[in-house]
């Protein structure tokens, strides 16, 4: 190969390269996240799930970005992982029957009889009863929600997963609830993805 061919060569494979870089940053492309700790930016998929659903969706947006861990997006294009899943949100009746009830009965009686010349005496008797019934029907109004979470690379590997249940509270309903705790259980994962690095690189400073 003369001087001149391999020149071109290197010129040719430069542009190429240049233009695949270019191309890149341009479409936004890059390497999947392959743990929780490297996810920056965050899309929440609409869920599967009643029509409730995306009320809850917006409750879990609220409290993921209160946790102030990551950016929400609502661009998929640009987000490092997506979160998605299926989430419910319903009302029903419970329906109570009991009964009590207290029975106590007594009964006594006395008799004496003699011969047919002797004196006949009568005899006494004497009863007790006491019933008392009572049944009770009780209708309780009862409010549960639920969701099932993923967080997944680029690529759909699973980075993260949990399930999160709620009857609601004194303080919060039960969408609000199963918001809350999927925000927590996330903040908890990831510091505790963080504590190893965080550690070996203090030892290493040492």
């Amino acid at each position: 190969m003369t001087a001149d061919r391999a020149m071109k060569r290197a010129t040719l494979i430069s542009v190429v390269a240049f233009a695949a870089r270019a191309f890149a940053q341009q479409s936004g492309a890059a390497a999947p996240v392959a743990s929780l700790m490297d996810v920056k930016r965050i899309y929440v998929a609409p869920l599967a799930g009643s029509a409730e659903a995306e009320s809850l969706r917006a409750l879990i947006i609220a409290n993921i970005d209160g946790a102030h861990l990551f950016v929400l997006t609502d661009n998929e294009s640009r987000a490092d992982a997506i979160l998605k899943g299926a989430a419910d949100d319903h009302s029903f009746t419970d329906t109570f029957d009991s009964e009590e009830g207290i029975n106590d009965r007594v009964n006594g009686g006395k008799s004496s009889s003699g011969s047919a010349l002797s004196t006949r005496t009568g005899g006494a008797y004497g009863g007790f009863s006491v019933g008392e019934n009572d049944s009770h029907h009780t209708r309780e109004r009862k409010h549960e929600a639920y969701a099932a979470l993923r967080l997944c690379n680029r690529d759909g590997d699973v980075l993260w997963s949990t399930t999160q249940e709620s009857n609601g509270g004194k303080f919060r309903g039960a969408s609000a609830g199963v918001a809350f705790k999927v925000a927590h259980q996330l903040a908890a994962d990831v510091e505790r993805a963080r504590q190893p690095a965080s550690t070996s690189q203090t030892q290493s400073a040492r």
